[in-house]
């Protein structure tokens, strides 16, 4: 696992137009997991700070709820469609997953962690015949897919 700053700190042009995703608008989808297993999307918010990002839930929310059982999480960016003229100057959608670890607070909301296993960004190639995604492992590094 990995802080937000060995994403910056290992391929920094990645990080910062990823992290640029994830600023463009307050509302990102949280996947966890149920009791049983299945998938759970909530909305959330997240912040970038100190190196790490964070996210935040009301007391005993569902997602805390799971989060707390299962830390494992994935984290996708705001979203919007690819421009219909020219979808290669599409900025992308970008995606991450991990393992929240819970940060004690004062009792009335969840306070989370964010240690990342995988960073995604996907866009539109030039020409937009393809797509890019540019994919980012902890302790492997950077690599680029052309599909």
């Amino acid at each position: 696992m990995a802080r937000w700053a060995d994403v910056e700190g290992d391929a920094p042009e990645f990080a910062a137009a990823v992290r640029r995703l994830f600023e463009a608008g307050k509302h990102k989808t949280l996947a966890t997991l149920r009791r049983d297993g299945g998938p759970r999307i909530s909305g959330t918010e997240s912040e970038f700070r100190d190196g790490d990002l964070w996210i935040g839930s009301m007391w005993l929310a569902r997602k805390a709820v799971d989060l707390r059982r299962d830390p494992r999480f994935a984290l996708h960016s705001p979203s919007v469609d690819p421009p219909e003229g020219d979808p290669s100057t599409w900025s992308g959608e970008a995606k991450l997953s991990g393992r929240a670890v819970e940060v004690p607070g004062d009792g009335s909301a969840h306070r989370f962690r964010l240690d990342i296993d995988e960073v995604v960004w996907t866009r539109v190639g030039s020409p937009a015949d393809h797509l890019v995604i540019e994919l980012w492992r902890a302790g492997q590094g950077l690599r680029r897919i052309r599909r």
